[in-house]
């Protein structure tokens, strides 16, 4: 038994890599949903509000390009605090901000911290955590993000009642960066206590690449199942925009729309963990293959509903049914990460894996978009349901000739 598997519990991982992890979600579940309204309320029309909404994207996709050599260069944890400081300066820039621009400057740096932050949690999971959890520990990080999401908008909400100024929610992202940053200086860094042959040396001793070489390196696979990815992304961020746009068309109150959202959400959350042992024991097609089809087929169905009596309760039906597909997949992207990063320095790879993912999640909202001002709303849901078959059909072609045996 290697020194990783007889020192490896779940409970190793809770303080360095979850907590952290849900904190950092918590900060940016309370932020996101407001960013459109303060934006509005800063003067900017109702198209700059979705640009700078869009920001955060635009910042995880810059801050995917260098977050592989920072964490390959600086370690993990160095890594996670330095996005945590960056996220408390993106805070005051935004509690600052006068202007919608400035205030998208402050978006923008958000975004590139969750970047850097994402990709070191990632690496160390992939560190330390052997094979044989991997995919258990992977969706429970996961799961992590998906708590954080579901509690963070409560607090915001809560805060911005008590303060009267929706800016003011911007103290909760800032009070979790602060905690961030004293949790991992005071807890210790298990990886530390890692050798060889199972995790690898730390990610200091490696070699760091650029993201562009690292793409090119890896040109292959990441055509292949990095397709296969970035659909996964796109269907997932599909579901942000779609499912807000539909209510709206059905005359649906924000706050049914909030409860029926919330409810998918709870599912989506509450299926992390069972995705993880599906990945371990039957493998991770078994979790990426109905977690696509699922949402592929939601979404073809309710292309179809719009107009056909009892169309509010088509919508509430299978917007449950796309958060259970959802939570299926919980941790399948920085699974299917982690089995194909090289194990002695994990970091670049992972940059440009998430990198790949990244601009499905980015794309989708585009495509969604162009769709609906020329055609249709239905249209626009029809196609992103036919792409999660394309994407299934994608993953089951390369996984099995990728993932390597454990």
């Amino acid at each position: 038994m290697s020194t990783t598997e007889s020192t490896f519990t779940f409970r190793s991982i809770a303080l360095p890599a979850l907590l952290p992890s849900l904190l950092f979600a918590i900060g940016e579940g309370s932020v996101i949903p407001v960013i459109p309204a303060i934006a509005s309320n800063l003067g900017a029309t109702l198209a700059i509000a979705g640009f700078i909404a869009g920001m955060t994207m635009v910042g995880q996709l810059v801050g995917d390009i260098p977050s592989g050599f920072v964490v390959g260069r600086i370690g993990e944890r160095r890594a996670m605090i330095s996005a945590a400081v960056l996220a408390i300066v993106a805070v005051l820039v935004c509690m600052a901000a006068s202007t919608p621009w400035l205030f998208g400057t402050g978006i923008f740096l958000l975004g590139l911290a969750a970047a850097t932050f994402a990709l070191a949690r990632h690496a160390f999971m992939t560190s330390f955590v052997p094979a044989q959890f991997r995919a258990r520990a992977l969706s429970t990080l996961g799961g992590t993000f998906r708590l954080g999401w579901f509690v963070g908008p409560f607090l915001g909400a809560a805060v911005i009642a008590l303060s009267g100024t929706s800016q003011s929610v911007f103290w909760i992202q800032g009070v979790c960066a602060v905690a961030i940053i004293v949790v991992l200086l005071i807890v210790p860094d298990p990886t530390e206590k890692l050798m060889k042959p199972d995790a690898g040396e730390r990610l200091v001793v490696g070699e760091s690449h650029g993201l562009f070489s690292t793409i090119y390196s890896f040109r292959g696979l990441l055509v292949r199942i990095g397709s296969g990815v970035a659909l996964v992304g796109a269907l997932r961020a599909s579901r942000t925009v779609i499912l807000p746009l539909w209510a709206v068309s059905l005359g649906l109150s924000e706050a049914n729309t909030a409860l029926i959202v919330g409810i998918g959400g709870a599912l989506d959350f509450a299926l992390f963990y069972a995705s993880g042992q599906i990945m371990d024991r039957f493998g991770r097609l078994a979790s990426v293959v109905p977690c696509m089809v699922g949402m592929g087929i939601c979404l073809l169905v309710l292309a179809f509903t719009h107009d056909l009596p009892g169309a509010v309760t088509w919508f509430i039906v299978l917007t449950i049914a796309l958060g259970i597909s959802n939570g299926v997949g919980s941790g399948i992207v920085m699974t299917l990460g982690a089995d194909l990063a090289p194990k002695d320095n994990p970091a670049p790879f992972l940059g440009a894996f998430r990198f790949t993912g990244d601009l499905g999640t980015a794309a989708a909202p585009l495509l969604i978009s162009l769709v609906v001002a020329l055609v249709s709303l239905p249209l626009a849901v029809g196609v992103m349901g036919v792409l999660g078959f394309v994407g299934a059909g994608i993953l089951v072609r390369y996984i099995p000739r990728y993932e390597p045996l454990h």
